[in-house]
């Protein structure tokens, strides 16, 4: 199984995130996922604030298109963005 699903113009991301990083990138697959190293502490939702930013610009969408579907307290997330025409592939190279 991919760490992403697309349905029609709804892809769904499987996220395995590091909080408190020094800068936010993607650090390779873990456990099935697509690790993210989060440049935001996780206190309070910033952590889930800046990932969703951050998803939304490197998916080339407005923020109100990426929300959060499972992993609020978690660091296994599951997200989703739709409209976006960016391969979520790419986000590995």
């Amino acid at each position: 199984m991919s760490w992403w699903q697309q349905e029609g113009e709804v892809l769904t991301l499987m996220l395995y995130i590091q909080p408190g990083a020094r800068k936010t990138e993607p650090a390779g697959l873990f456990d099935g996922m697509l690790k993210l190293r989060l440049a935001a502490p996780p206190v309070e939702g910033k952590a889930n604030a800046a990932l969703l930013a951050w998803l939304a610009g490197q998916f080339q969408v407005g923020r109100n298109r990426v929300s959060l579907l499972s992993g609020e307290t978690s660091r296994r997330k599951r997200v989703r963005i739709e409209g976006s025409a960016v391969d979520p592939a790419s986000l590995l190279s």
